[in-house]
């Protein structure tokens, strides 16, 4: 229960403030983040083909699409804080819900923060080699954008409609130097010769996907969006469809000026394509947009995953102080604090990078099971409004399900060890799911207090 009993009651519900463009931001600034300058190069080893290359992107892409608009469909439906949280509970019960947001506390979402927080701390040691006292930037950075987004939802979304803009512009400037570069074009569409393996395709194909996650985020925060029946479906449309353009025109950009053979070589693309177009200083500039892509993923994560545990506390199966709505700030204050201070003590003990490689499969199985959700509430709820129908149904969610569960099998296949301690960290959830929900009977939720 908050202290202020008075202002409580009058702040039930998480206010909408976020409009068309923050909903656009967050949805393209939490997908942009190191990937797109550091993948290409493990591609280009898997793939030695320029139009095998952009096909793995474009197919990537447009499956990330299919998942962004079945996210649209049920966030018009279900236009409710907690995002992925809320439809899974609506398609599959409270428990494997409760699965998802216990795996999204302490790993998948404050470990996506944590991995960020310390690109960011990376590329700020790569600009200022000498400054002292930066190994401290990752937790640092989580703390301002977590003070930041306690203080209110449109502070979050200002400061991530900033970083999506710098961060949009930087990778701009770079493709656009490449496109104007006076040297000789390097990109060769004629495949070679050699056949691509099936496993090859897959691994491309895996890294494309994760370059692209993100467009999920803007879920979370469906409850403080205006207008979400309209504003939701046109934001991960926009924002998925700018990010995916941007994407192929970076691809594209690396591949004029690099040879495929040296994009395969260097693990830092984007530095060594800038080099070449801009000079010297081409390199700081993709480092300074690498760091200002962290900082707007890490601030979107921030500012959107807090909700998820926001309406478990509701739901009475997660602390009930989770459910608490600040009375000043109108924001859920407590839930924002704590995955903050949480995602911190990964960052400082190095633990994010171990605990995310436990739960990789995890992230796409809920994936996986919240697009399919699609399905299963057009025939469990088939009366339920729906201001907005994907395209493509039911091939399209199909599809991303097929993809999404390929993603689990592989990683399952690839990293078994890992798969299964992160298998038996999520089924620790259940008999804590049946703690909550006894105690939850015994008490009214705070949000209805």
């Amino acid at each position: 229960m908050l202290a202020n009993t008075g202002t409580t009651k009058a702040a039930t519900e998480l206010p909408r403030k976020l409009g068309l463009l923050d909903s656009i931001s967050i949805v393209s600034g939490t997908m942009i983040g190191a990937g797109i300058f550091i993948v290409p190069a493990s591609i280009a080893r898997e793939l030695p083909s320029a139009t095998a290359i952009l096909a793995v992107w474009v197919v990537a892409g447009i499956i990330s699409f299919f998942g962004a608009l079945a996210y649209a469909e049920l966030g018009a439906m279900l236009p409710q804080s907690g995002g992925q949280y809320v439809y899974l509970r609506e398609a599959y019960g409270p428990l494997t819900a409760f699965l998802c947001g216990w795996a999204a506390f302490l790993i998948i979402q404050s470990g996506s923060i944590a991995t960020v927080a310390v690109g960011l701390g990376i590329y700020a040691t790569y600009l200022f080699p000498d400054t002292p006292g930066l190994r401290w930037a990752p937790a640092v950075a989580i703390m301002i954008f977590t003070f930041i987004n306690y203080r209110g939802v449109k502070a979050g979304a200002r400061t991530q409609n900033i970083f999506t803009l710098l961060k949009v512009s930087g990778l701009a400037l770079l493709i656009s130097s490449a496109f104007l570069y006076r040297g000789p074009v390097a990109l060769e569409w004629d495949s070679p010769a050699s056949v691509l393996s099936l496993r090859s395709v897959a691994i491309a194909m895996l890294g494309c996907f994760l370059a692209y996650d993100g467009w999920q985020y803007i879920a979370f925060v469906a409850g403080e969006v205006r207008n979400p029946q309209r504003n939701l479906p046109i934001a991960l449309a926009v924002g998925t469809g700018i990010v995916i353009v941007l994407y192929l025109l970076a691809n594209l950009a690396y591949m004029r000026v690099l040879p495929l053979s040296q994009i395969a070589s260097t693990e830092r693309v984007a530095a060594a394509v800038s080099e070449y177009t801009m000079g010297s200083g081409g390199a700081a500039l993709v480092a300074l947009t690498i760091m200002l892509s962290c900082a707007g993923a890490a601030n979107g994560a921030i500012l959107s995953s807090p909700r998820i545990y926001f309406a478990q506390a509701r739901d009475g199966l997660f602390f009930q102080r989770f459910a608490e709505i600040h009375p000043r700030f109108q924001t859920p204050a407590f839930s924002i604090l704590v995955q903050g201070i949480w995602s911190m003590i990964l960052t400082l003990t190095g633990s994010y990078e171990t605990l995310l490689s436990y739960v990789l499969f995890a992230m796409w199985l809920f994936h996986a099971m919240a697009v399919f959700g699609v399905v299963i509430l057009r025939r469990k709820n088939g009366n339920l409004p729906r201001p907005y129908r994907m395209w493509g149904y039911p091939v399209a969610p199909l599809l991303f399900t097929a993809f999404a569960l390929a993603f689990v099998i592989n990683t399952f296949i690839s990293r078994p060890v890992p798969s299964l301690l992160g298998a038996l960290i999520i089924a620790s959830g259940i008999p804590t799911y049946w703690l909550w929900r006894r105690q939850a009977r015994r008490r009214p939720l705070a949000g209805c207090a």
